[in-house]
């Protein structure tokens, strides 16, 4: 049995991280440890509890036990929320999301958008962990200013440019 708990995360304790009701623990800290690059800060093996982070990135995994259920817990789990992680190197997170197959539900596509007085940009792709929980992981493409709005009007746009290049 592995005896090393782990410690406090490093940089310490963000002031909101998310904690996720699982149904199967081990499929789902491989999911965000080998797919999506976290690592175990610590863990509670008799609470099957493990507490991970990912570059300042912080989230809290638990086996479905009923002690925290609000409500019914039909798969997917997790609609209305999506968890958006930025990385350096989303190319290395796609790289492992095929080797270990996993099934991509949006993207990856380049998106801009409007941040008050500029535009900021990503390289994003949204997939479900093992319950259903959307994530999006990103990588910076950093900011632009706005487009010209005669531009933006004789292209017939909503001001929500895609994919768009430069």
């Amino acid at each position: 049995m592995d005896t090393d708990l782990g410690t406090v995360p490093i940089g310490g304790f963000a002031r909101m991280v998310p904690e996720l009701i699982v149904t199967d623990l081990g499929a789902s800290q491989a999911f965000w440890c080998d797919i999506l690059g976290f690592n175990v800060a610590y863990q509670r093996p008799s609470e099957r509890f493990v507490y991970l982070e990912h570059a300042g990135a912080q989230m809290m995994l638990r086996q479905r036990d009923g002690k925290w259920e609000t409500g019914s817990m039909d798969l997917p789990l997790g609609r209305g929320v999506m968890f958006q992680i930025e990385v350096s190197d989303l190319e290395a997170v796609l790289k492992r999301i095929n080797v270990f197959g996993c099934r991509i539900h949006s993207g990856p596509h380049e998106v801009w958008r409007q941040i008050g007085d500029h535009e900021g940009g990503q390289r994003e792709v949204f997939l479900q962990d093992p319950d259903g929980y959307l994530v999006m992981m990103n990588q910076s493409l950093g900011q632009r200013p706005l487009p010209d709005p005669a531009w933006v009007s004789a292209a017939g746009r909503d001001g929500q440019r895609h994919d768009e290049k430069r």
